[in-house]
């Protein structure tokens, strides 16, 4: 009998037992939960965004998913990072010194294999924008090495399963050039999840109409979000995608009270992204959404306490 490699072993034994949990408690298929609360890019505002740690920081607060962006690489791999490239921003050469952020574009995921995107530091410059933030070096993983240590962390730790809501990074503009064609990306991604056992687990949201419609296609049970940066309204948008995705997902600031019992009354959730400061989690709470994103999952106890006053 062909001997399975150790990891493939141990995603096994994962899966298993992830199977099992969900049997006993039904939380792989329908999320039951009150409130779904996201760590974006795991814990962005305390970690390294899209890093393990980043992703292990935001499990020790009360969320119920963790959020994350995938693109390709050269060697077919389901990498998290934000964008297709190596930032300017938080990233450092394989020689230690910071991307510039004239060469940034240039320094392109689909161009690199897993080996040579793990040569690059995205951890320990730290981001200006997020204060909060411990800097450390981390590399952008793939969604497999970062699935399997979370999977194992959430067993050896006894907590509930997690979910993941797992965002393409694509538009027309990229394609052939710094992301696959959607039927290629959503192939790889699709193939990904399920070898990795979680399909029960996860939501992909877009941006991009194109890989939603695809993985609707493919997989009409999947959850799937529809990301949302404009101010068309709740029907243009999801009569433009072509089907009602099961959670509408627009930028906080831009969300109208009315559009959140729109959404509803069309058979939708609302968790409307990234809400980073405790009044602003409050009133959307209070207006009736059904999860909200952040940067800062350290701030969920607080809210729901606050909002049991």
């Amino acid at each position: 009998m062909t001997q399975f490699s150790k990891l493939t072993q141990h995603l096994l034994a994962l899966t298993v037992s992830t199977s099992l949990i969900c049997l006993m408690m039904s939380a792989c298929t329908t999320k039951e939960v009150d409130f779904d609360w996201q760590g974006h890019r795991g814990a962005r505002g305390l970690m390294p965004e899209n890093t393990v740690p980043a992703f292990l920081k935001a499990l020790e607060y009360p969320v119920t998913t963790l959020e994350l962006d995938v693109v390709i690489s050269k060697d077919g791999q389901v990498i998290v990072s934000h964008e297709p490239w190596m930032s300017h921003e938080i990233c450092s050469n394989p020689d230690g010194s910071p991307v510039l952020d004239s060469l940034e574009e240039s320094l392109r995921v689909l161009e690199m294999d897993y080996a040579t995107i793990k040569t690059y530091d995205c951890g320990k410059r730290g981001n200006a924008k997020f204060p909060e933030q411990v800097p450390q070096a981390a590399h952008k993983p793939s969604l497999r090495d970062m699935v399997s240590t979370i999977e194992d962390h959430i067993f050896k730790k006894d907590r509930q399963p997690i979910f993941y809501n797992i965002e393409t990074k694509s538009r027309p503009s990229w394609y052939d050039t710094l992301v696959p064609q959607p039927s290629v990306f959503v192939d790889i991604l699709l193939k990904e999840i399920e070898e990795l056992g979680i399909e029960k687990r996860t939501c992909i949201q877009s941006f991009d109409p194109a890989t939603l419609r695809l993985v609707h296609a493919q997989k009409p049970e999947m959850t799937t979000a529809l990301l949302v940066y404009n101010q068309d309204g709740v029907v243009k948008n999801v009569d433009s995608l072509g089907y009602v995705p099961t959670i509408y997902s627009p930028y906080y600031m831009l969300l109208i009270d009315d559009e959140i019992e729109q959404a509803h009354d069309m058979g939708m959730q609302v968790i409307p992204w990234t809400v980073n400061d405790l009044p602003t989690m409050l009133d959307l709470m209070h207006k009736g959404v059904d999860g909200i994103i952040t940067d800062y999952p350290n701030l969920i106890e607080e809210a729901e306490a606050t909002k049991m006053k």
